[in-house]
Formats: C-alpha cells, structure tokens, sequence
C-alpha cells in the first residue's frame, strides 16, 4: 500500500516537481486546504471552501487537484489517494463528498476511477470553471469543463 500522509509547507517542492503549477499555488493550496501527498507517487486535495456553489450550499468538501506520477499510475494510488480523502471527510464530519472530472479523452482514466468509486453525477448538469453550462450555450472541451459528481460515505 501506498504511503500518504498530510503534506506541509516543505512538500512544497515536492508538489512542484511532481506536477508543475503557477509560483505560490502550491503554498497556498497547503495553508488552505488538505493536502495529502504519496512521495514519489502522486498528491491529492481535499477543499472544504470549494468554488462550486452547490457544493457549498450543501456543505459538500470537494476532493481536488488529484494527480498521480506517470510511473506510479495503474498500481492503485490514484484509489488510495481518494479514498484517503473521503476518509479524511468522514473524519471531519462529512457524509457526503464532491469530486469533477473533465469531459475530454485525457480524462478518461479517472472517469472510470470515480465511477468504479461509487460516484455519481450531482444532477446538476456540466460545468466550464466551476459555473453550470446553460442549455445551448456553448464552451470550450478543455480542462474547465467538468462534470460534477458526489457520493455518499
């Protein structure tokens, strides 16, 4: 099994060399959010003040940011890592727990993830940045667009 365990400030550097993001996110995902991290394997977030505003109307933490090392994938740690965010939510009080997926063929792999995981779509259609897609407007099929999922722990 996968070690994980909740990530500090001196993962910081970790968490860069592991997936590259802007200078300063990773310093402010740890002081704002959960943060677990498998070394040398993959990272994951969980997101008690999530944009998604219904999730916040319903008070759902929304697990974020999963991502896992090209060679550690196919060996479970992506399931390891969200499962110790729905325990992690569990442990906080939570009995339900969000998770988005993109729509595009990159995503596909945790698509089937979540759903061999017992999620299942909130109802409440596709999203582009967090905010619902209207019936007929129109969007880009890039990483903003996202299907919103929950399930019940």
């Amino acid at each position: 099994m996968t070690e994980i365990r909740k990530a500090t400030q001196d993962d910081t550097a970790a968490l860069y060399n592991m997936r590259e993001a802007e200078d300063g996110y990773y310093e402010r995902c740890v002081a704002e959010r959960h943060v677990f991290i498998a070394p040398d394997a993959g990272f994951v977030m969980l997101n008690e003040k999530p944009l998604y505003s219904a999730y916040r109307k319903l008070n759902i933490p929304e697990i974020q940011d999963l991502y896992v090392l090209p060679q550690a994938r196919g060996k479970g740690v992506g399931r390891h890592l969200v499962e110790y965010c729905e325990d992690e939510a569990s442990a906080l009080g939570y009995e339900t727990v969000g998770i988005s997926v993109g729509l595009h063929g990159g995503f596909g792999a945790a698509q089937r993830l979540y759903v061999r995981l017992g999620y299942i779509p909130d109802g409440n259609g596709v999203t582009y940045d967090r905010e619902p897609v209207k019936e007929g407007e129109r969007c880009a099929i890039d990483d903003g667009l996202a299907l919103m999922m929950v399930k019940e722990l």
